[in-house]
């Protein structure tokens, strides 16, 4: 088997050729991917459920829009948080650890962006995080399946930015993504929602 680059941290954009509805216009953050297979969350997928509906101790630290984001279509019945500990805290040894060491109850993923154990308590994170995103589900692909759809032009993968998860406007960060890119990407950031129209 050939070694599997990791993509961790990056970011999926689909292509307006991505027929799966699960995935239209999505941006997923990628958490984990490696020849075993890829984990990440939908971005821009916000749901009308209040993070205190289902999580009322992580209410106060989730960012706006606070609600919980629908991170696809797989365990849908689980929740994981997403979050952000920005440069001068984490410098800083914010949450009580020494300076560099991460904050307890946060695990790195990729610069600043990282999981949250949401059976920690939210005191403990609280001066450390930026911005916290809760998502009900996850997108998962199994080995050399999501290889398989880069290959088939379901994806764009581009860099992500610590502001990616907390988007304010969800609904318009795939537009957003693709605008920022220096290349032809950015003019995809034009394709009407539909195309049948024009």
């Amino acid at each position: 088997m050939t070694e599997v680059s990791s993509l961790t941290g990056r970011l999926l954009v689909a292509t307006p050729a991505l027929a799966d509805p699960n995935f239209d216009r999505a941006v997923v953050l990628l958490l984990d991917h490696d020849e075993q297979g890829s984990l990440g969350v939908v971005l821009n997928r916000p749901t009308p459920i209040g993070v205190g509906d289902i999580l009322e101790s992580w209410a106060a630290l989730a960012g706006e829009p606070g609600v919980v984001f629908q991170g696809g279509p797989v365990s849908l019945d689980s929740a994981l948080g997403v979050a952000v500990v920005p440069g001068e805290r984490y410098a800083h040894g914010a949450a009580g650890g020494p300076r560099g060491a991460d904050p307890i109850g946060w695990r790195r993923v990729h610069g600043a962006i990282g999981l949250v154990d949401l059976e920690a308590p939210p005191e403990l994170l609280a001066t450390a995080l930026g911005s916290l995103r809760i998502f009900a589900g996850y997108s998962g692909w199994g080995p050399g399946q999501l290889e398989e759809e880069l290959a088939g032009g379901a994806w764009y993968v581009v860099e992500s930015e610590p502001g990616d998860v907390s988007s304010p406007d969800p609904q318009r960060l795939w537009r957003a993504v693709l605008r920022r890119q220096r290349n032809e990407l950015a003019m995809v950031a034009t394709y009407p929602d539909d195309p049948s129209l024009n």
